[in-house]
């Protein structure tokens, strides 16, 4: 059997477990965590206690499918991104027992963040870019990051949000919308059966690689207090998104001449948003890749598989 590697990945939203080895995906176990209806969100302290009580469940289910004697090495994601002050107690919830199980099985533990396994789950299927210099948009509810990834897979943000995420917009206004939390995938039904309207185009606010969706959230949910249709006004936020996530590429194109870029996170797995953006940027020359619906949500495979990277890297003659 080939070697085996395990990831470990507890976000704000979502308990992860996984494995993986050279070849395929053998386990990836998710469990989201729950939010009361109506509200947007949870306390570090609830979700802690959430994914201890997952974890309890998802990593009896990983070892019954995973031979833990053929396990070389660990991944955890031990904060959010690779941004100073980033920090969340979610995060020990999984360190915890990553070192555990690191320790049982005597073998080592890699420290990522939670942002490098997004990328590295959205390289699956776009082999082309490992190795290679690409512009990469994390989009999520807790992200809006525009990262320029090197061939050595450093990370660094170059742009982005400069306040709310494009997840807080979706998810906010969903809620509004009475919809339960996170919203995206009951926001982009309601789109699918929306009408463009000219009189709900919200507005797009970009300034070279850095945009804003504050002003966005506060001119839909006035259009909504008015009684606007919450099917038009969901497509118009994604058409929002869209249009500014067309300029940020067509700036960065122009300022750093990169045409390849990679979107990854759980905004970016919307099928409605991924055509607009394709339509908008059709004639810019541009390559566009998207992470596989799948392992766009927040997931451990791709945690598991920086595990693989770093363990063949120090194992390397």
């Amino acid at each position: 059997m080939n070697d085996l590697f395990l990831g470990f990945d507890t976000s704000c939203y979502t308990s992860s477990v996984s494995c993986v080895d050279s070849d395929s995906i053998i386990h990836d176990g998710r469990v989201l965590l729950d939010v009361s209806a109506g509200e947007r969100g949870l306390r570090q302290s609830d979700a802690v206690f959430q994914h201890t009580r997952n974890l309890s469940k998802l990593v009896p289910d990983l070892f019954a499918g995973a031979d833990g004697s053929n396990a070389r090495a660990i991944g955890v994601s031990g904060r959010p991104s690779g941004r100073q002050d980033s920090y969340m107690p979610v995060f020990l919830s999984g360190k915890t027992v990553a070192y555990s199980i690191g320790a049982a099985l005597n073998i080592p533990v890699y420290e990522f963040t939670h942002q490098q396994g997004h990328i590295r789950a959205a390289l699956v299927g776009n082999d082309q870019l490992i190795g290679s210099r690409f512009i990469a948009f994390h989009l999520s509810g807790g992200t809006s990051d525009m990262l320029i990834v090197d061939e050595e897979f450093n990370i660094d943000r170059i742009g982005g949000t400069t306040d709310i995420t494009a997840g807080q917009l979706v998810d906010r206004l969903g809620v509004k919308m009475g919809l339960r939390f996170p919203a995206g995938k009951e926001l982009e039904k309601l789109a699918i059966h929306g009408k463009r309207n000219s009189d709900l185009i919200l507005p797009s606010c970009v300034r070279g690689l850095q945009c804003s969706f504050s002003g966005v959230e506060t001119k839909a949910a006035g259009y909504l207090d008015k009684g606007a249709d919450c099917s038009d006004i969901a497509l118009s936020v994604y058409d929002c998104i869209a249009r500014t996530l067309a300029k940020l590429v067509i700036n960065a194109k122009s300022s750093l001449g990169i045409s390849s870029f990679l979107f990854a996170g759980g905004v970016a797995s919307s099928s409605i948003l991924r055509s607009m953006l394709s339509v908008r940027l059709s004639n810019q020359k541009v390559d566009l890749a998207f992470s596989a619906p799948k392992l766009s949500s927040d997931n451990a495979v791709g945690i598991a598989l920086l595990a693989m990277d770093q363990y063949g890297k120090s194992n390397s003659f």
